[in-house]
């Protein structure tokens, strides 16, 4: 009988896949420990191989809005199953889908569906280089866009030398189109544009970053954007594969979902908040950029993503214009159903959002007073990320050995925090540049619980 526990597991995956897992950060090098195998889940709870029980504030990197296994998504999968699985044909679910994002963000006047946040982005920055005949992209250090060739740099030696690879296999010239400023620095932007502002086909942001932990932007930060794309004629891309309908049934161009008063937010300098921040949506008009990006919980736990936005722009797209894009896969019936009714779903809850704040807030604020100083939490609806800065002190647990005789640098104070949640049945992501997401799922109790195990960690040994 082949045993089956995530050591070996994990011994049989690393001869089989690169490091053992299929997506780098899942390997958990930067905790120190092998990955926990997961073998089901339901509401916000994951169960690993090893027979183990967490609270998940993972939910699968963002998609699980509602938790796990939702009966009524499930159901719809179910149904569009039993009808078969690919058809490489259109199906009218596509046509709603398209339909409903419209309605729920109005900027995506016709869009396209592909299968992945990665593809999505990709297609837009394509779409807006056919559609301005221009070449130049202008990116935010920190922010992910995805791995395709032409995003995946970092920024050279100086804010206007170029741009270079940041993984191995992607050609220099493919780099040099893609320039890389700081998040929130409205100088540095504005000294590009200045540069090359007529080489610029278009700006991709994600509105509230994620993938450096979460790093709010600075007030006025997206309107300069907004502002100096429309003087230049640059296209704006929203980047919302984790935002969209996260922040809100719009995403980040929900009124008020992203704040915009002047000390509401932090000023940020850099890729990391030196204050933390917790806060509720305001009246505010969003600001509404040319193209959006969707990936996560547009697909409702299945491989699905959309990019769109103004038909002039999205009139571009083959058959109908010359920037060619397609996918065997794209707009399945599957991923389409789940979609669909997760959509649906939020749609017909007019609460929900107000639920997912208050948890995450009150969760967010337990951790920041139990550390005393100690983190950096910053949240912003169900969206929270707790970072531990070099220049801040941090007390030795009793219950976690890996700080004993260490540098307790940021990497090292994460693992610790990320062990002591883990061996007391929570589970967050294995990187302390990934964020935390609440669900729908997460009942009061368990938020308690979490609160009780986070405070813990705190404790003075």
């Amino acid at each position: 009988m082949v045993e089956l526990n995530s050591q070996a597991l994990f011994d049989r995956a690393k001869r089989v896949m690169p490091g053992g897992v299929n997506s780098p950060v899942r390997a958990c090098t930067a905790v120190g420990r092998i990955p926990r195998f997961i073998s089901r889940a339901d509401g916000d709870r994951i169960v690993d191989v090893d027979g183990n029980e967490y609270i998940d504030y993972v939910c699968s990197w963002g998609p699980g809005i509602l938790g796990h296994a939702h009966p009524k998504v499930l159901e719809a999968v179910k149904k569009a199953c039993d009808e078969g699985l690919t058809y490489g044909a259109p199906t009218a679910r596509e046509v709603e889908m398209a339909e409903l994002i419209r309605e729920l963000v109005p900027s995506m006047e016709v869009s396209r569906m592909v299968s992945s946040g990665t593809e999505a982005v990709m297609s837009a920055v394509r779409v807006a280089r056919g559609f301005t005949g221009r070449d130049d992209i202008l990116k935010f250090e920190g922010c992910y866009h995805g791995h395709s060739d032409g995003l995946l740099v970092k920024a050279g030696s100086g804010l206007l030398t170029g741009s270079v690879p940041t993984s191995a296999g992607v050609p220099e010239d493919y780099a040099q189109h893609t320039i890389v400023v700081p998040y929130n620095d409205i100088e540095a932007v504005r000294q590009v544009f200045a540069e090359r502002g007529q080489t610029l086909a278009a700006v991709v942001v994600e509105p509230v970053a994620a993938n450096m932990g979460v790093v709010l932007p600075k007030p006025g930060f997206l309107e300069f954007l907004r502002e100096i794309t429309l003087k230049y004629g640059t296209l704006l891309i929203f980047d919302e594969v984790i935002t969209g309908f996260r922040l809100g049934l719009s995403g980040a161009q929900t009124p008020g979902s992203v704040p915009k008063t002047s000390g509401s937010v932090p000023k940020i300098s850099g890729s990391v908040p030196k204050t933390s921040t917790s806060l509720k949506c305001s009246n505010n008009s969003p600001v509404i950029p040319d193209l959006t990006t969707l990936g996560k919980i547009v697909g409702g736990g299945m491989p699905a993503a959309v990019y769109g936005g103004r038909e002039e722009i999205m009139r571009q797209v083959a058959p109908d214009g010359k920037v060619y894009q397609a996918g065997t896969l794209s707009g399945n019936p599957i991923a389409t159903a789940a979609g669909l009714a997760t959509l649906k779903l939020l749609k017909s809850d007019p609460d929900i959002y107000a639920r997912l704040e208050a948890k995450t807030r009150r969760l967010a604020e337990t951790i920041r007073t139990a550390s005393k100083g100690r983190t950096v939490v910053t949240q912003i609806a169900s969206l929270m990320s707790v970072d531990f800065p070099q220049d801040l002190a941090l007390s030795k647990p009793q219950t976690n050995q890996i700080l004993k005789n260490s540098s307790h640098s940021p990497d090292l104070r994460f693992a610790a925090w990320y062990n002591h949640l883990l061996s007391h049945g929570v589970y967050v992501a294995p990187s302390r540049f990934e964020a935390m997401f609440v669900s729908d799922a997460h009942t009061d109790e368990d938020i308690a619980r979490t609160c009780e195990v986070a405070a813990s960690f705190f404790a003075v040994g």
